[in-house]
Formats: structure tokens, sequence, C-alpha cells
């Protein structure tokens, strides 16, 4: 009577191999390298995630800052609300990645990978936060060359630039969300431009109380004004006050939400369980 061998580890009775998922970040860091390499073949979207906040500094400061403060120093005033238009210019290209993956067809070739399913939207959001923190920093650097002068000492940049992560996190895993919930990449391009236009219904540009009576209380409680007050008072070595707590809950409480969201629609659209 013959023996029947014992199955080898990994290997099903069929003779099929069963690879365990990759261990640690490792799937991540393939993926966040796959994200920046797209990122540098994808120069131009890049570039222009830079130029269109920088161009609309220019504008603002040199040809509507005369109009709007007389006494000069527009320039302070504007640079938080630049900086988070120049996140959101930057994150918003992950909606469209996001969804052309899942056009592809690339995403079949995933599931067969042993992977976790948000390694895929970790890859995306990560190099997204790289891209935006250089980008950035070149709109600070511009910025400065116009005549801004901020009074932060250390503790104040260490702090500016926490809260700026922390938005660009939130906001680019909100826009791979929403990449993932639309059809196709021009769909998701669409919805995510609307949230392109909160820093213009906030105190980024102007103060809420010279808006309409109707419209300050929409200015005054959505998620983008505590956070441009909260890095004004930052980087002009003031107090944020209360504000600063209402900017980082409403940063988490997005991350959070736009986190669950993302990886219950990444599994439902890649049939992973």
């Amino acid at each position: 009577m013959t023996a029947i061998a014992p199955a080898t580890d990994g290997i099903a009775s069929t003779g099929t191999t069963v690879r365990a998922r990759l261990g640690g970040i490792a799937a991540e860091r393939i993926f966040v390298r796959r994200s920046l390499v797209h990122s540098l073949r994808d120069g131009e979207s890049l570039l222009m995630a830079i130029l269109l906040p920088v161009m609309l500094m220019v504008l603002f400061t040199q040809v509507f800052g005369g109009a709007i403060a007389p006494g000069g120093g527009y320039v302070d005033y504007i640079v938080p609300g630049i900086v988070l238009l120049c996140a959101g210019f930057g994150a918003s290209s992950t909606a469209s990645s996001v969804a052309r993956d899942m056009s592809t067809g690339i995403i079949d070739r995933f599931r067969t990978m042993p992977l976790r399913p948000g390694a895929v939207l970790t890859g995306h959001v990560v190099a997204s936060l790289v891209r935006n923190l250089v980008a950035t920093g070149v709109v600070i650097v511009v910025a400065l060359l116009l005549g801004f002068r901020p009074d932060a000492g250390v503790p104040g940049w260490l702090g500016a630039l926490t809260l700026i992560s922390l938005y660009i996190l939130a906001i680019t895993y909100l826009f791979a969300a929403i990449g993932l919930a639309a059809g196709t990449p021009e769909a998701a391009t669409s919805y995510g431009f609307v949230l392109l236009f909160l820093p213009y219904l906030s105190s980024a540009f102007v103060p809420v109380d010279t808006m309409p009576a109707w419209l300050q209380p929409v200015a005054r409680y959505q998620p983008i004004t505590p956070i441009i007050e909260t890095l004004r008072a930052l980087l002009m070595g003031a107090d944020p006050g209360g504000e600063a707590g209402w900017a980082i809950a409403w940063c988490v409480g997005i991350l959070v939400v736009a986190v669950v969201w993302g990886r219950w629609l990444f599994r439902v659209k890649s049939g992973r369980r």
C-alpha cells in the first residue's frame, strides 16, 4: 500500500502554490515607488499643480492687492490660503489616477498578488503627500520673493508644517476615495473639482466679516476656515487659540471618513473581501 505524502508548506493539494502576503510595509513601498515614478513621467500635471497656485498668488498680490489692502501686507494674509489651494490642486490628480487604475484592468492583476487591499491606495496617497510638500515649498519660496515676511519661530514653522501635512494627507485620501467612487477618470476630476472651491468660500482671501450676511455662516463653519486661521496665526507668530483644535479635528475627521470609505470601496470594486 502506497502512503500519501503530506502537502508541502505553501502548496495546496491541487498543486497550486499559495503565496503568503508580503510582510511589513513591503507592498506599500512598492506602490509608493510606482506612484512616484508615474508622477515624474507626468511632469506636466506636477508643473501645473505648482504653477497655478503661484499664478493665483501673483494675481491676488500684484493685481488685486493694492485695492484689497492699500496699506500693503496682503501677501502675508493670503499665503495660508494659497498653500491650501496648492495642496488641493496637487491632491486632485490622485482622484483621476485611482480612477484610471480601476478602469484599465490593472486592479484585476493586483488581485492575483499577495497584497493587502489598502496598499494600492496608500501608494497613491503617500506619493501625493511627497509631491504636495515639494510644491508647497516652492509656493512659500515664491511668496518670500513677493514680500511674504512671516514672524514664526521654529515651533511655529514645525506646527504649520505638521498641519499642512495632515491636511494634505486628509484631502488626498478623500480624493482617492472619490476616484474609487467615480466611474471614469474624467468623472473623478469633475467630482473633485467641487472641493477646490472651498478655499474661495473661506477666510483665505478676505475676512469672513466682509462677506454678505447669508454667506458668513457658510464661510465661518466650513473646514477650511479654521485650518487657514491656524496656519495664519502660526506663520505670523500669533496664538491660534481655539481654531487649532477645530483645524486638527476637521483634518482627522476627514481622514478617518476617507480611509474607511476608500478601503470599503476598494474591496467592493476589486472583489476583495
